[in-house]
């Protein structure tokens, strides 16, 4: 019991991004199960031009391990909670936004392809994320959003300033989903867009929102330094 107690109180931050989660996938289920609705369709005349590429769907999937461990990392590792609020703030923004405009504005897309001109692993899995994912509900892309978000994280935490092996892995991972998320038909370039146009701007929001408590944690530093 004395472990759970300080466990809970070392970690009770995480609570958050649990809780944020749990409603964000009953509002996810309740739109993806909504019947009757008239769907606009998501389309762009260079959709068109870029190809089907079932190679992509290794780092369409790897999106899962990646936000899974990054958002875990700063949780359990990262030293200054603030860098973990602005990070939750920023996801819960853009995904709320993304409810809203799933319920106001209904949309889809009709990109996927009905056959494959191969049959290996990749179109299998491909398939599978296919028959687990429905076309509807894209906009703006969540799995492009909330890769930017998790990026821009990891790369402006101080802690991680000097692993730049970490940096950069995260930006090449970071570019190979949001690609995948087209070259594996899963969205449009409108709504990948968009995703990008709204973290460039959600961004701009949590840093100037957490821009008086990143002061109060470097004065709060130095004043530590200075007693020792």
């Amino acid at each position: 019991m004395r472990k759970l107690v300080h466990f809970w109180r070392t970690y009770k931050h995480g609570f958050w991004i649990l809780a944020y989660m749990a409603f964000y996938l009953v509002g996810f289920c309740i739109l993806e199960h909504a019947g009757h609705r008239h769907y606009h369709v998501i389309h762009s005349v260079i959709d068109d031009i870029i190809p089907f590429c079932e190679y992509f769907v290794i780092p369409y999937i790897l999106w899962f391990f990646y936000m899974g461990v990054s958002v875990a990392w700063f949780v359990f590792f990262c030293k200054d909670h603030t860098e973990y609020y602005k990070l939750v703030s920023a996801l819960a923004i853009g995904m709320t936004i993304f409810l809203i405009v799933s319920c106001v504005f209904p949309n889809m897309q009709d990109l996927r392809p009905t056959t494959f001109a191969n049959h290996n692993i990749f179109t299998r899995l491909t398939q599978m994320i296919y028959a687990a994912d429905t076309p509807t509900n894209i906009l703006p892309s969540i799995h492009v959003y909330n890769t930017m978000v998790i990026h821009v994280a990891l790369n402006n935490s101080p802690q991680l300033q000097k692993h730049g092996k970490v940096r950069w892995m995260s930006g090449i991972l970071a570019v190979s989903i949001v690609l995948s998320t087209m070259f594996l038909k899963q969205h449009s370039i409108v709504d990948v867009s968009l995703a990008i146009l709204m973290t460039a701007a959600v961004q701009m929001f949590c840093d100037r929102a957490f821009a008086g408590d990143r002061v109060v944690t470097s004065r709060k530093a130095y004043m530590s330094r200075e007693i020792l």
